[in-house]
């Protein structure tokens, strides 16, 4: 015989309070304290309750639901973005609608806000760059939509959760300075990217400020492939770098396998830091360090700034969690005998191939 599926009668007697009290979760979890709300939600996994959604939209009623505008799942910190708020929200009660752009462009992230307003969702989460002024008409223009930014200038009147860039490359090019390093090579991220041109403003800051002005910069597109090509293009022109500062772990994959196709040893020849701290880094070889970003915490810092507004008054602010350093393998020591001639050669051979 079939177990009876638990009712809302059954989760409401689970949880001691009312059947009204559990509808409230289900439809309009905002309005109820987060003890109770989570006394509800514990009932329901308990009992393995599963809301009549059918019956819900039949009814008129809405589904308790964020919106998340991002770029390109395929990279890595979009996806783990998306996927810590993904499960944060659910913790909560929520669902979560992921619309992916190809384009930042004003008119489709305006039309994007408009689907989500059609499916009655009012909560939305930014995760692609946008500019000042771009991020300020979209709150402006949409007063009804309770909009967090992930990636705009920290000088937006917007509601902006993001990583304190700072920290982490600051920490980097200071431990590259103590090992001794004088020449350096960075390769930065899309300059589109609000994230991107942070870090490499903090890496030539703190460099300018240590004495050194005089570095190349090339810009990828967060591949590990631009990282490759990117690299043979640096030290075409300045062979004797020996630290790369790398605004992501996928372009620095790129980077090391190209080092080892010019013959420079790692961390001997070149230094390599990377960031994101990506699960994968650690596994690279020489093992890569690299700044760490808690995706985990940002994506639970959205729902709880998407909580929070949704009762009070909407404020611009700036939420900035922080970045650490993790030191492995990929960084050490300067060696100054490593040979001119056959690097050269190689990268006479590399950029025939280009």
């Amino acid at each position: 015989m079939n177990k009876r599926q638990a009712t809302l009668e059954d989760v409401a007697k689970q949880a001691g309070v009312s059947q009204q009290t559990v509808s409230r979760v289900l439809n309009n979890p905002d309005i109820v304290s987060e003890r109770t709300r989570n006394n509800v939600l514990g009932a329901m996994n308990t009992l393995n309750y599963v809301p009549n959604r059918s019956a819900q939209i039949l009814a008129g009623k809405t589904l308790p639901t964020f919106g998340l505008l991002t770029t390109s799942l395929a990279l890595h910190a979009p996806s783990q973005i998306a996927s810590s708020f993904k499960r944060h929200a659910e913790l909560v009660g929520y669902q979560v609608a992921i619309s992916m752009l190809k384009t930042g462009r004003l008119s489709v992230l305006q039309s994007a806000l408009n689907e989500f307003r059609a499916q009655k969702i009012n909560s939305v989460v930014m995760s692609l760059p946008l500019e000042k002024a771009d991020a300020e008409t979209l709150v402006r223009d949409n007063p009804d939509m309770r909009q967090l930014f992930l990636d705009v200038p920290p000088a937006a009147e917007v509601c902006h959760l993001g990583f304190l860039h700072s920290d982490g490359t600051t920490s980097s090019v200071n431990l590259l300075l103590e090992l001794g390093h004088r020449k350096f090579g960075l390769l930065a991220g899309p300059e589109s990217s609000i994230s991107a041109r942070l870090r490499l403003a903090c890496w030539r800051d703190t460099l300018y400020q240590a004495g050194i002005a005089e570095t190349d910069t090339e810009y990828g597109d967060w591949s590990a492939n631009s990282g490759w090509v990117k690299t043979v293009e640096l030290f075409s022109r300045h062979p004797d770098i020996t630290a790369m500062l790398v605004a992501s772990d996928q372009m620095a994959l790129g980077v090391i396998s190209a080092l080892r196709q010019l013959n420079k040893r790692i961390p001997q020849d070149v230094s390599v830091i990377g960031y994101d701290d990506t699960p994968d880094s650690q596994y690279f070889h020489p093992a890569l360090t690299t700044v760490r970003q808690d995706f985990d915490l940002i994506g639970k810092r959205a729902v709880t700034h998407l909580l929070s507004m949704a009762s009070q008054p909407q404020e611009a602010f700036n939420d900035l969690l922080p970045t650490t350093l993790v030191i492995r393998q990929s960084t050490g020591k300067p060696d100054a005998a490593g040979s001119e001639s056959a690097l050269v050669r190689q990268l006479k051979a590399l950029v025939q191939q280009l």
